[in-house]
């Protein structure tokens, strides 16, 4: 396995667990869009390659974003604020 599906494979394992520790009264104001950490067909939203949620084709897509609670997403390897060039 090479390090970049590895850590892709961290990735979204971090994330997924994350998603599923979050205080389930979180507010979308407590939430931030994270940038290439999304597993593929996992996103929150349309991006700039793909028509809706869920339609993203690659693990850690740039434009592709999932909604973690706040302070999280630069915690991640891979995870960043803005969309990023894939």
């Amino acid at each position: 396995m090479k390090i970049t599906e590895t850590s892709t494979i961290i990735a979204a394992a971090m994330t997924a667990a994350l998603a599923m520790a979050a205080p389930t009264g979180a507010s979308a104001a407590d939430m931030e869009k994270c940038y290439g950490v999304a597993k593929a067909g996992h996103n929150d939203c349309q991006t700039a390659n793909s028509s809706c949620a869920g339609s993203s084709t690659m693990d850690g897509d740039g434009h592709a974003f999932i909604a973690l609670p706040e302070g999280t997403c630069e915690k991640l390897v891979g995870g960043s604020l803005e969309p990023k060039e894939s």
